[in-house]
């Protein structure tokens, strides 16, 4: 079968750049399409092809002129649902492909693409339900009875199986189609330096539940491992690439585990710069595992920071406290390992907020801080919280950099504070 997998292009809206005129709220990173190309790692026998419109914009239509889907697969976050609605009708017209939706909006909000123009829905890790589908459709067995796809019945409420996730969906002796993009390989990089960046994944989601994360819909709440060796062979496919980005929700979620995976890169050879997300707890209970990472390459981490107060993390359901915040990052200074800080701008904030947060980045040396709006996107407990509250539902503004909640300042001063946050931030970036 002929199968084209479609990474969306950059296509949320700004509020303050529409109605304001501020532009200085740029992306960081650019990373490749992994969960596209994991999903192609488990369609061999099949022609795949992956057009990724966040590397070139005209991927889409090159591959088209020379190439005939049969399947049209599209993976999208929430601010991304409404541009592969259009793009999911227009093709299914133009191919007759039958089309498939995943990702993380499908997991969350399934009934959102339960529309004409939408075939399938994917719900949760794909790798191993999608070939089974496939498998399905090519022999003319009922794709209903697979757990985890819900076939569209637009005017009808979605049902599908419930599907247990394990490691079995990992389908772990199945790489990563690396090569399907490799013409591109030189667009993926850290931006703000230039660097080539390449994404791995040693788990797939969270042992936590944080209300606003949407991370959940995809194991059903399961904190998967990848195996040592399907790690430390999926860095080595990337031979030429420095710098890997860990692009797990929580790296260090089984310690044991990520201890495991340091010593087989050290024993490996393997000499690459890391880039991994970890919790400031896990900091604090271990820092002899962070000083171990060190030693084999992790020069930064991410770090939900979210909130400055106990209070606030509390109000997240973050499961943290400020007090282990600040001796997270008194621990990682002390190591040498860089820190990408997350912190959440509630639409809540006046001025002595953003104060607030501005000087907490600045005296805490935080290496590179990255200021998220509250959202809540569907899905998640905190959109089942705050619903009634909501006064933009356009999904394309979904993006985190747009308040879709009422601000308690002035709109328009409101985006110039949070503005002000990135341009003080990011004078000079360090990672």
């Amino acid at each position: 079968m002929n199968i084209l997998l479609i990474n969306p292009p950059n296509c949320g809206r700004s509020i303050p750049e529409e109605r304001y005129g501020i532009t200085s709220i740029k992306q960081i990173f650019r990373g490749e399409p992994l969960a596209l190309e994991t999903l192609a790692g488990n369609l061999d026998g099949h022609e795949v092809r992956i057009a990724d419109l966040k590397a070139r914009a005209d991927a889409l239509d090159e591959i088209l002129r020379r190439f005939t889907p049969e399947l049209i697969g599209f993976t999208a976050v929430t601010c991304e649902a409404n541009w592969v609605l259009a793009q999911a009708r227009r093709l299914q017209g133009e191919c007759g492909a039958t089309v498939v939706v995943g990702g993380i909006h499908a997991s969350n909000d399934p009934e959102f693409f339960n529309v004409a123009g939408i075939d399938y829905i994917v719900l949760g890790l794909g790798k191993r339900s999608l070939r089974e589908l496939i498998a399905a459709m090519e022999t003319g067995a009922d794709t209903a009875t697979i757990p985890g796809i819900a076939r569209a019945n637009p005017g009808r409420p979605l049902r599908w199986r419930p599907r247990a996730y394990s490691r079995a969906d990992l389908v772990e002796e199945r790489p990563p189609r690396y090569d399907l993009i490799a013409a591109d390989r030189d667009r993926y990089t850290l931006a703000a330096l230039g660097v080539p960046l390449g994404f791995v994944s040693s788990a797939f989601g969270c042992p936590y539940d944080c209300s606003f994360c949407c991370i959940a819909g995809l194991t059903d709440g399961r904190y998967l491992s990848q195996s040592i060796a399907t790690v430390v062979r999926d860095i080595q496919l990337l031979a030429d690439v420095p710098v890997i980005r860990l692009v797990d929700a929580n790296t260090f979620g089984h310690p044991e585990h990520a201890r495991a995976l340091c010593r087989a890169i050290v024993a490996a050879g393997i000499d690459k710069t890391f880039l991994a997300d970890v919790r400031a707890d896990t900091v604090v209970r271990h820092p002899e595992l962070l000083r171990e990472w060190r030693e084999a390459g992790l020069r930064s981490v991410v770090i939900g920071f979210e909130e400055l107060s106990d209070q606030g993390l509390d109000a997240l359901n973050k499961s943290a406290s400020a007090a282990a915040n600040l001796e997270a990052i008194a621990i990682l200074h002390e190591l040498g390992i860089n820190i990408v800080g997350d912190f959440i701008v509630s639409p809540d904030y006046v001025e002595e907020d953003f104060s607030r947060l501005a000087a907490y980045v600045a005296e805490q040396k935080i290496g590179l801080p990255i200021y998220t709006v509250l959202t809540p996107l569907p899905g998640t407990a905190l959109h089942r919280q705050l619903r009634s509250r909501i006064v933009n539902h356009d999904l394309d503004y979904y993006t985190l950099a747009n308040a879709v909640l009422p601000t308690r300042l002035d709109e328009g001063e409101f985006y110039r504070h949070f503005a002000a946050l990135y341009r003080a931030g990011h004078k000079q970036v360090k990672l």
